[in-house]
């Protein structure tokens, strides 16, 4: 692995790009030169002389990558996103690449249990009963006693256990290898066939990969149970949407998307009216929570930098 500190010439000190304004980051270790870019307008100085990139947040591959395709060639890239699949292609060699573990555990656990509680206890009808006047009562199914299955068991995946827990279900949790947790077994991604029948409930929470592209295929699909609701709060590609959609015209299946293929939906898309699917604008991340954790996180990776101590959550290096 490339070493990841601040070496450069010692009449110069190391660059950084920042998303965020670097008066609004206090606390930001001495030494580097801080610029602020958050991907609109000109760039703030020469991308070739940026040592350390922290990528705008929420804005579309190209400009995300725009620096990269400029020439510049950073010692460090820290994204502020979990999954890196839109930058990945873009880091240059002896670029080391780090995501935000630890910056959205907290927002997409929430909203993956939001989704799941909302699409079960059928809220989405009950508002819709709203704008009508109509009183839907009835009964509904509950998530006490339903089988949880968590596809893609990293730090987000634990993050929706701790919040499943108190709701008095199973979980059963799925990850690229097997192995043990504190909390219990892990089962490997090839258990897949035999652990769909089983839940109730499949949570999407698996980074986009060449392995999970299109993980959730037809065959996927159809090994889950009648009437079980799958959850993605990962990427939208993890889901083929042909096959989704006739399991969901078919009313076979219910779904809850935080993301889609494609992205953002179109209007006059199947999906939007596709019986039984609760759709939210890919916001898993996007809360009140974010803006703290990020800071947190940019401050202790430049303190790392500048002082050339090991970079936390490395993914990668071009």
């Amino acid at each position: 692995m490339a070493d990841s500190t601040a070496d450069t010439a010692p009449d110069r000190h190391p660059t950084v790009w920042l998303p965020i304004p670097p008066d609004r980051l206090p606390g930001l270790p001495e030494g580097p030169e801080y610029l602020h870019w958050d991907g609109e307008g000109d760039f703030p100085s020469d991308p070739v002389g940026v040592d350390f990139y922290v990528p705008p947040y929420m804005k579309p591959p190209q400009v995300v990558t725009r620096p990269l395709r400029h020439g510049a060639r950073p010692r460090v890239v820290q994204t502020l996103t979990a999954g890196v699949d839109n930058v990945l292609d873009a880091i240059p060699p002896g670029t080391v690449l780090c995501n935000a573990r630890g910056v959205h555990e907290a927002s997409t656990a929430e909203l993956a249990l939001t989704l799941t509680l909302a699409s079960l206890r059928a809220i989405p009808r009950f508002v819709r009963g709203q704008d009508a006047e109509r009183w839907y009562a009835g009964v509904y199914p509950a998530l006490a006693d339903r089988t949880v299955l968590i596809v893609g068991y990293g730090s987000i995946g634990a993050a929706v256990e701790a919040r499943l827990t108190p709701f008095e279900c199973a979980v059963v949790r799925v990850a690229r290898t097997a192995r043990e947790t504190p909390g219990g077994v892990v089962h490997a991604i090839g258990e897949l066939p035999q652990l769909l029948p089983r839940a109730d409930v499949v949570i999407l929470t698996t980074p986009l990969t060449d392995a999970t592209r299109r993980l959730v295929d037809a065959d996927f699909l159809a090994r889950m149970k009648d009437g079980a609701l799958l959850v993605n709060v990962a990427r939208g590609p993890v889901v083929e949407t042909k096959s989704l959609l006739a399991e969901l015209e078919s009313g076979r299946l219910g779904a809850a998307l935080d993301v889609t293929d494609p992205e953002p939906l179109p209007p006059g898309h199947p999906l939007w009216h596709a019986p039984g699917v609760l759709i939210s604008p890919h916001v898993g991340g996007s809360t009140s929570a974010f803006q703290p954790r990020a800071e947190r996180l940019i401050r202790a990776q430049l303190r790392r930098f500048t002082t050339g101590e090991p970079l936390e959550n490395v993914v990668a290096t071009g």
